[in-house]
């Protein structure tokens, strides 16, 4: 990733996504070893948030290969109050959403694609380093 990465763009694009996806509440941009690079949040620990996505990209990822469905789009735990989605940005990098109760699923899955590559942009990765994902 570009070590000229500037963290107000980042963010002005996941505040953008939380604007156009109904239940997004919060959101990270992490590397995919799981250190903070951006973050949306109110309530969340964002480096705790980063560091636990990470885990759970390379676990899904795991599992992806293992049972050979294909490459990973994306890690979703669904819990009392709302979801978590994990979405890897390439091999490098990842975004997690953090949704209430309401999270518009379908929304996000229409959005996530060009969410990603502009963050993928933003983080200085080549479109090359997208297909891995």
């Amino acid at each position: 990733m570009s070590s000229q990465i500037t963290p107000t763009a980042l963010e002005a694009e996941l505040k953008s996504l939380r604007e156009r996806v109904m239940g997004i509440a919060e959101s990270v941009v992490a590397t995919a070893d799981g250190l903070l690079v951006a973050a949306d949040t109110a309530t969340v620990h964002a480096e705790s948030a980063a560091a636990l996505s990470a885990a759970m990209l390379g676990l899904g990822q795991r599992t992806a290969n293992e049972v050979g469905l294909g490459g990973l789009r994306d890690v979703v735990t669904r819990c009392n109050g709302g979801y978590t989605v994990v979405l890897a940005i390439g091999d490098r990098a990842l975004l997690m959403i953090l949704g209430d109760e309401g999270l518009d699923i379908a929304a996000l899955h229409r959005e996530s694609p060009a969410t990603i590559h502009r963050l993928a942009e933003l983080l200085g990765m080549a479109p090359a380093d997208l297909t891995t994902a």
